[in-house]
């Protein structure tokens, strides 16, 4: 089973995320499970949320405490040392930041993906809500899911409009992160 933590603050869209991250799993028939923890619900405020996915049936639904990836939506988040609490050696971080990215924050990380999420919402979305775009940042990060499985799983949350520009965001965070061994 691997497991997942996504930070964010609320506005930012990583509850969302980690439930179109779990269909998008389904979708390739794995079993998922998504969910997210809420201090005080409000802009602003900080957001954890989780995704475990396996090839097996998941039972447990607590939090997670060891992941083997993290997900940081908002780049100012990536340098809280507490946010990489309990993350396994080899790990994965996939980052939200404007600057490249050329060293390992924490000894641990096997693997960094970076990309200016914010900059690629506001051009497609209108709006600094980059929860799509990490999601395709993390597909071309890790390799753990196929990037067509995300745009399906798109289709059972927005339509329309808002579905044409969110496809586009996570086909551009697929194509623009940099992905970094360290």
């Amino acid at each position: 089973m691997k497991e997942l933590r996504i930070h964010g603050r609320g506005g930012q869209g990583a509850a969302v995320a980690s439930r179109i991250l779990s269909t998008a799993f389904v979708h390739e028939g794995k079993y998922a499970a998504g969910f997210p923890l809420f201090g005080v619900e409000r802009r602003g405020a900080p957001v954890t949320a989780f995704v475990r996915f396996d090839e097996n049936r998941i039972r447990e639904n607590t939090g997670i405490y060891h992941p083997d990836c993290l997900i940081v939506i908002d780049p100012r988040l990536f340098h809280v040392k507490k946010i990489f609490d309990g993350i396994k050696v080899g790990g994965v971080v996939v980052v939200n930041a404007p600057e490249k990215i050329t060293a390992s924050c924490h000894e641990n990380l096997g693997c960094i993906g970076a990309v200016d999420a914010t900059g690629i919402a506001v051009q497609e979305i209108g709006a600094a809500i980059t929860n799509t775009c990490m999601l395709g940042a993390f597909a071309r990060t890790t390799g753990w899911i196929e990037l067509d499985s995300v745009l399906s799983a798109l289709t059972e949350y927005f339509s329309g409009e808002k579905l044409k520009r969110n496809m586009r965001t996570v086909q551009r965070g697929f194509d623009e992160t940099q992905v970094v061994s360290v």
